[in-house]
């Protein structure tokens, strides 16, 4: 082949490549089979059964399971007791996935809260701050709006209150169906996190009047999460809208979440066991 003849193949190339680029939008923004996986996974900041702070076994595990959206709890930036790393960061570079991170406390000289990985663009994120009736950790409900495709969903990660009194629990729960009322009605919405109460407590009981408890939905067994060498407890929830007012609508028309399954992940890299659940994508 001479050097014209190669250099007109090279052109060619180029402008297929260009028209690739140009009306295939980025692989982080479509689903495969219009179906995405979640992750709630209260890492305790890292820190295994071994008593090892190992973020990147917790990169692994994520990578393995092909995890599109993880709400984390307990995550550390900047603090002592991990050596001063920024575990979100950290795991963001390992997984190739996008991250929120925001405070809900400042502790031993960094800061301390939830995080949330996306594969997809996050393109709105906020943070509450529950009230609160007594001394203690502020606890906080971490929102964001990730852009699947061309629609958007709202997906949210929380951390509240452990003590036996469940008041503040119920008060908590009670701000998020507020939240969104106000903020995100218009969204499908899936919501996260260690909620540290048990099936049919108050406090599962009334996010059960605005939300599906989907391990009730899809799970089989106990569910129990918590601790990971001898489990006894279901504290950790993936929750979606109520069939109701779980639709979204953009410009291709309506669109729902439908989940598929659900279970618990062993795993040995904190004291709670992580949650994974499949949900698909239906649109008119």
């Amino acid at each position: 082949m001479n050097f014209n003849k190669s250099l007109f193949y090279l052109k060619i190339i180029s402008l297929i490549a260009a028209i690739v680029l140009i009306f295939c939008p980025p692989i982080n923004s479509q689903t495969k089979n219009n179906r995405i996986r979640i992750m709630t996974y209260n890492i305790h900041h890292g820190e295994g059964i071994d008593g090892k702070v190992d973020v990147e076994r917790i990169a692994k595990l994520i990578d393995s399971l092909k995890v599109d959206l993880v709400a984390l709890q307990e995550v550390d930036r900047g603090v002592e007791r991990t050596k001063k790393i920024d575990i979100m960061k950290i795991l963001s570079d390992k997984t190739g996935l996008n991250y929120s991170f925001f405070k809900n406390i400042d502790y031993q000289g960094g800061e301390y809260g939830n995080g949330i990985l996306s594969r997809f663009p996050i393109v709105k994120q906020d943070n509450l701050h529950y009230k609160m009736i007594r001394e203690g950790e502020q606890r906080g409900l971490l929102q964001t709006i990730v852009k699947i495709d061309e629609d958007e969903i709202a997906y949210m990660n929380t951390h509240i209150d452990y003590r036996q009194d469940d008041t503040e629990r119920v008060m908590n729960v009670e701000e998020i169906r507020d939240l969104v009322k106000t903020k995100y009605n218009e969204f499908p919405m899936i919501i996260c996190g260690d909620f540290n109460d048990l099936p049919e407590s108050r406090t599962h009981v009334l996010m059960k009047e605005n939300f599906v408890d989907i391990w009730e939905l899809k799970g089989e067994g106990d569910g129990f999460t918590y601790p990971t060498e001898n489990p006894e407890k279901r504290i950790d929830y993936i929750f979606f809208r109520l069939p109701e007012v779980k639709t979204g609508k953009n410009d291709k028309g309506k669109f729902k979440l439908n989940p598929l399954f659900i279970e618990v992940i062993e795993s040995t890299a904190s004291d709670h066991l992580p949650l994974v659940s499949d949900f698909e994508i239906e649109r008119e």
